[in-house]
């Protein structure tokens, strides 16, 4: 039941080159960057990534992008990441486009066992006509594009059919967790942080602070052990490495 080990290269030593990942994090919030640099020092490669955004050019999934680790990303968000904008738009990476919301869902559905669900979401547009663009040609026209998606009627309203999402593996980040894998997210971090740790096959939590099983109150746990397979202690260097995405201030 002890899920801890030792180091984070310990804990990535298995992603294998093509394998599928899902990353918790919104922007920069809750992004287990430790975890993302021990596999930039791995050295997986043509990874397909699920997650809300690809962190910043020279921080958190930025530094896969821009070692050319990342084959394909799911996303709702290019960001402020220009290298994403432009690997997209010559051809060096596909990208699949999903609304925010249908993104959480389907991670959601996935961890939980369901394959498809309906939603009203991109009904009308080309997310669920198709035609939107997943990868460039190097002169910027359109290579590959999306596939028509199923659209069904429920009480005179239109829903599109989407799949549940599942990877190989996931890497979240935790303010608190205990030897069995239970992890707490503080505030804001609380965002794609549990649906990507129900939707990996193996997971894998950096936590900033491990307590004993026990020491958290079962109502308050946010992930519960049973999707966690290995938990990876952070340093107080290494917990309090954070980054503000974009930082606005008034005059004094």
């Amino acid at each position: 039941m002890d899920k801890v080990v030792r180091t984070p290269a310990e804990a990535v030593s298995d992603i294998r080159s093509g394998a599928t990942v899902a990353v918790g994090g919104f922007g920069l919030n809750g992004i287990p960057s430790i975890l993302i640099a021990a596999l930039l020092e791995q050295g997986a490669r043509d990874l397909s990534v699920v997650s809300n955004n690809c962190g910043v050019d020279d921080w958190g999934l930025g530094l896969l992008l821009s070692a050319g680790r990342i084959a394909r990303m799911t996303s709702s968000y290019v960001g402020e990441n220009k290298e994403f904008e432009r690997q997209y738009l010559f051809g060096e990476l596909e990208v699949e486009l999903v609304p925010q919301g249908t993104l959480a869902e389907r991670l959601r559905a996935g961890g939980s066992g369901i394959p498809a669900f309906f939603t009203p979401a991109g009904v009308g547009t080309s997310v669920a006509d198709g035609g939107m663009p997943l990868r460039h040609a190097a002169d910027g026209s359109v290579a590959v594009a999306s596939q028509p998606k199923e659209v069904r009627e429920f009480d005179g309203q239109d829903y599109v059919l989407e799949h549940g999402i599942t990877t190989d593996f996931a890497l979240v980040r935790a303010s608190v967790g205990d030897r069995h894998g239970n992890l707490v997210y503080d505030q804001a971090t609380r965002n794609f942080n549990p649906l990507a740790a129900m939707a990996g096959r193996i997971t894998i939590a950096e936590v900033e602070r491990l307590v004993e099983p026990g020491e958290i109150p079962p109502e308050q746990i946010h992930t519960p052990g049973v999707f966690v397979q290995r938990v990876v202690v952070l340093t107080p260097d290494q917990a309090a490495d954070k980054r503000i995405e974009r930082r606005t201030t008034r005059e004094a």
